[in-house]
């Protein structure tokens, strides 16, 4: 694989329509918000999640992109594969509890979970559950999506028609009798976001790839999920979701030539209404109807006194 050479900051902006793109547990799955200003957010978790199961279907058992983190699998199990393939499938790779016996054996125990595993030479991973096959740093990390401007949940209620045993139809059937029809079906609730404009950033730590094995391949895999996960993770309750752009700092030198929040203030959002174009929060938008497609943003990217060593890579 191709060494990358070069940091990346990126700037990555997607919608939801008539979705809930990520609920929050402690709110009833209510769709997360910032509670001071009605900010949504999306958690680094969520977005991360959608990349590792793009990369399950893209990829499915291709060597080098088995995902780690998968719903119902068992972490440890999957470090005990490491010390079978360290160990050669000799002793000591039974039990609860393994640890390296060296810091030789600790080092071919990450390499082989970074050479087998996209996610941990992604995202990096603790992996110290008690078959310790070590920590590892990754070179991409997320931080949380917020919508360009403050959001309005709805609470929808929904109704099932079908009954899940004999008792609740027969108590549902009681309804029915006389001349007045009254419902007794199951309610429920649906939170959605009737539209939101995310966006999220990106970091790409060539120096940390290096000790992971993160590469230009891996890299270009991540722009493809970025472009194209929404189109994989369809379901009722996230509604219409897409991404919008994919804009990347691409850095001559792996340290980095510009502080990425210099580079990410570059890329201006603003809101259009009556042919003249606002920064989100403007006073002039109090009387503004609220935005309901992606067509009532402006999206553009200042390129005028870009620092030296500095790309700018339209990857969407």
């Amino acid at each position: 694989m191709t060494p990358l050479a070069n940091r990346y900051d990126i700037v990555f902006l997607f919608d939801v329509t008539n979705g809930n793109p990520n609920g929050d547990p402690d709110a009833g799955n209510l769709p997360r918000m910032d509670p001071e200003t009605n900010i949504g957010l999306v958690s680094d978790v969520s977005l991360k999640r959608k990349i590792r199961n793009f990369t399950e279907v893209a990829r499915g058992d291709q060597p080098g992109y088995r995902i780690y983190v998968q719903e119902g699998s068992i972490l440890n199990e999957k470090h005990r594969e490491a010390y079978k393939a360290v160990r050669n499938g000799g002793e000591k790779v039974t039990g609860e509890k393994l640890n390296p016996q060296s810091d030789d054996e600790a080092r071919k125990l990450t390499e082989f979970m970074c050479g087998n595993f996209f996610d941990v030479r992604t995202f990096g991973a603790v992996m110290s559950t008690g078959i310790n096959a070590g920590q590892v740093r990754g070179p991409l990390q997320v931080a949380f999506a917020r919508s360009i401007e403050p959001i309005m949940p709805l609470e929808i209620s929904i109704t099932r028609m079908a009954a899940t045993s004999q008792k609740e139809k027969a108590e549902r059937e009681k309804g029915t009798e006389g001349d007045e029809r009254t419902e007794n079906r199951t309610m429920g609730r649906k939170h959605v976001v009737p539209y939101g404009l995310y966006r999220a950033h990106l970091f790409v730590n060539a120096k940390l790839a290096e000790r992971t094995g993160f590469g230009q391949e891996d890299l270009d895999h991540v722009f493809e999920a970025l472009k194209s996960m929404f189109e994989h993770d369809r379901s009722a309750a996230r509604g219409e979701m897409a991404s919008r752009r994919v804009i990347a700092f691409r850095h001559e030198s792996a340290l980095g030539n510009a502080p990425a929040h210099q580079l990410f203030e570059r890329v201006v959002v603003q809101r259009k209404f009556r042919d003249e174009l606002y920064p989100p929060g403007d006073e002039r938008l109090d009387n503004a109807p609220p935005s309901r497609r992606y067509e009532d943003y402006d999206v553009s990217v200042r390129q005028e006194g870009l620092p030296a060593g500095i790309d700018i890579v339209d990857v969407l």
